[in-house]
């Protein structure tokens, strides 16, 4: 075999072995180590106020970093326990409302089965079973099967839903002990910001550094602002279906409101996924006013978002909705709901890379070797 080929083929080989070593050490020291990237992540947020405090009020760096921690994470939790009480309100309440909707559906679905048309089919069918009366045992045997596979399904969703809850009580203790370890490390880690970064940074051999410097400088762009622009939307929709709700009496504005914010983040269909059926819905079942009003919401959110996302996306870098829908369905498969915010913040991530030429840089490396890489 040709050298050059042997070359290369080592090369990518090495390339390769770096990329799944990279990937296995994310895989195990992830779950080790992820309290203190969420602190990181706190830390480099609060960098900034941290910083104006000490110039401004000319505090120390200690009393600066604890009155940014103390702001954070109070105003957070203050926040948190406000939507969260009134978040569980609203579902107890849209829960008991269920029973009502539920006998609307049932009377529908009785006036439904008793009309002309229905009853001529149901009729057609006893005849045909009684022509053929072979057919009547298996018939009843695909019901009887249909039967045990709804009450299946039903039985493994309530079991689950109960053992989540199980382990969200069991594991408080657990979330409390994680909570103490970030703040603490939060801490830590914005205190001494400048002499971490300085010491990461010579851990780092020279010809790196622009490289990763060049990825965090797109990625600070991208990866923020695609969140931040994601962040703006959703609340906008879910402050305008929260204000239309409530002018129309609707029961459970808030916790309605949470959801198709949320459902916004799917690409195209976004709150139409909630807002159609449920026009659909109003309008078959005679609530006239009910329907007009939500089509008026429907339209305003459709209107505000064709003025405001643009000029939101300005400052980020968005995705394909292809891309952006794939991202969710992996993420959603991987790592649960969560999924459908990794799924998509991965394609930014990866996206970055790209723009830094990290993956032409490692081209160039398998085919013509270092001396004849670009240089950095």
């Amino acid at each position: 075999m040709d050298n050059l080929i042997v070359k290369r083929m080592l090369r990518g080989l090495w390339v390769l072995c770096i990329i799944v070593f990279i990937f296995l050490a994310v895989y195990w020291l992830f779950p080790l180590i992820y309290p203190f990237l969420i602190a990181w992540v706190i830390a480099y947020a609060m960098n900034p106020f941290v910083g104006m405090l000490q110039r401004k009020a000319h505090l120390p760096k200690w009393l600066a970093v604890t009155l940014s921690i103390l702001l954070f994470f109070g105003g957070t939790a203050l926040v948190l326990s406000a939507v969260v009480t009134r978040l569980v309100k609203e579902i107890i309440k849209l829960t008991e409302s269920f029973d009502l909707h539920i006998e609307e559906w049932k009377g529908f679905f009785m006036n439904w089965a008793q009309s002309d048309g229905i009853q001529n089919v149901i009729g057609e069918i006893n005849n045909f079973i009684q022509n053929n009366p072979d057919y009547q045992s298996t018939i009843t045997q695909n019901i009887n099967k249909t039967t045990e596979t709804i009450s299946t399904v039903v039985t493994r969703f309530v079991t689950g839903f109960l053992n989540g809850v199980v382990s969200l009580l069991t594991s408080l203790p657990n979330l409390g002990v994680i909570l103490i370890v970030v703040i603490l490390a939060t801490f830590f880690i914005s205190k001494g910001w400048d002499r971490h970064v300085r010491t990461f940074t010579g851990w780092m051999p020279v010809p790196l550094r622009k490289t990763i410097s060049d990825v965090w400088g797109d990625l600070q762009k991208a990866l923020f602002g695609y969140l931040r622009a994601q962040f703006i939307m959703i609340s906008i929709t879910a402050v305008i279906v929260f204000i239309g709700l409530l002018i129309l009496g609707v029961d459970s504005a808030f916790a309605l409101a949470i959801l198709i914010g949320f459902v916004d983040l799917l690409p195209y269909l976004g709150v139409g996924t909630i807002m159609v059926p449920w026009l659909i819905y109003t309008y078959m079942s005679g609530d006239i006013r009910l329907g007009i009003g939500l089509s008026i919401v429907y339209g305003i959110i459709l209107i505000a978002r064709q003025v405001i996302e643009p000029k939101v996306l300005a400052s980020s870098v968005g995705l394909d909705p292809l891309p952006t829908l794939i991202g969710m369905f992996v993420g959603l498969k991987l790592f649960g709901v969560v999924g459908l915010i990794i799924g998509p913040v991965s394609f930014v991530v990866i996206s970055a890379i790209n723009r830094a030429n990290v993956f032409r840089d490692l081209r160039q490396y398998i085919v013509h070797g270092k001396q004849n890489s670009i240089p950095k």
